[in-house]
């Protein structure tokens, strides 16, 4: 898959250490243009339930009266290996006709801009990773927030200091926004942060953010320092898409069209 090469580049961001340097001011509202949000997205690998064609398995959910094609994307590879296991006892046939296959989040992106303006509208429903919603409720209410469940993929930056700025790590000579999709890897940063600079350590929060919204953010704000985010998937994918550095000659998935899930 060619978005294999543009993925191999926040395999050593994620594998390594991370090194804090800094807090970073808190961010004001403008706008990035579609290509730099696509730049922000091309990393991050997510996962579609696929035909050996390459075209995503579709359902016919119902909405406000009409029925919505809608194409299942997960964040997490175990997640939609575990829907394809459920599929085999509901439509064995139709399980043994798909696989699971990763995309880069920026071409979900794409497609889903570009289905917007169109009658027969491919709707993407993210499915989040169970632990990972767990965690962002646990989270909002030790912070005080009355939540019993989170809509959409929850993610996860760190905060600290007098103005509540952003953790930033160092990456070359850049300094970077994480944010997580998974709270494990951003708590081993912040581990990592406390060793370093202990004095700042009781200061550092952890804030929950959803995935859709940092999108929004991104489409609806041109200040400098959205250049320094960075999405960091879950390690799970990382080795995923490790795994399959041998193979990226195989074609990407095609997201337009699809089969039909059973309801």
């Amino acid at each position: 898959m060619k978005s294999l090469i543009r993925w191999s580049a926040v395999l050593g961001l994620v594998s390594t250490t991370f090194f804090a340097s800094s807090l970073s001011p808190t961010m004001r509202a403008l706008a990035l243009s579609e290509q730099q949000i696509m730049e922000k997205l091309r990393p991050v690998p997510v996962f579609t339930i696929t035909d050996a064609q390459g075209s995503p398995l579709i359902a016919n959910v119902p909405n406000e009266g009409k029925q919505t094609s809608v194409a299942g994307v997960f964040i997490s590879m175990q997640d939609a290996q575990a829907f394809i296991d459920q599929l085999k006892s509901k439509n064995p046939q139709l399980a043994q006709q798909v696989k699971v296959v990763p995309v880069s989040l920026a071409e979900v992106y794409k497609m889903d801009q570009d289905n917007k303006a169109k009658p027969e509208q491919l709707s993407v429903a993210y499915v989040p990773m169970k632990q990972q919603v767990d965690s962002a409720l646990a989270l909002l209410r030790q912070q005080g927030q009355q939540v019993s469940e989170f809509n959409g993929v929850p993610m996860f930056i760190a905060t600290g200091g007098a103005d509540k700025g952003y953790l930033t790590i160092k990456q070359g000579n850049e300094q970077i926004i994480p944010i997580f999709f998974n709270k494990e890897d951003l708590q081993g940063m912040i581990t990592r942060f406390g060793q370093q600079q202990p004095d700042l350590a009781n200061q550092v929060q952890i804030k929950v953010v959803d995935l859709q919204g940092i999108i929004e953010t991104l489409q609806k704000s041109n200040d400098p320092q959205l250049n320094q985010i960075i999405l960091i998937p879950p390690r799970e994918s990382v080795e995923f898409v490790r795994s399959l550095m041998p193979a990226q000659g195989q074609a990407p998935a095609q997201l337009p069209a699809g089969q039909q899930a059973p309801r």
